[in-house]
């Protein structure tokens, strides 16, 4: 979450474990929205960490 909020995403909301973070492209006025999980542990999944970088936009992410 620290790494998308030093890109410029900004919390927005929060639903159960996640949440929403939002970044407004300043020159082209694209919204994007990413859910994020909110956990105990700095352990998260490939996965996840690929479907946050699909969310962002990431053309090709290597986890």
């Amino acid at each position: 979450m620290k790494a998308l909020r030093s890109m410029g995403y900004r919390p927005v909301g929060r639903e159960g474990s996640h949440v929403k973070l939002r970044y407004d492209h300043p020159e082209t006025d694209e919204v994007r929205v990413v859910s994020v999980p909110l956990t105990d542990s700095d352990q998260i999944s490939q996965d996840t960490y690929r479907s946050i970088a699909d969310q962002c936009g990431a053309d090709d992410f290597e986890a």
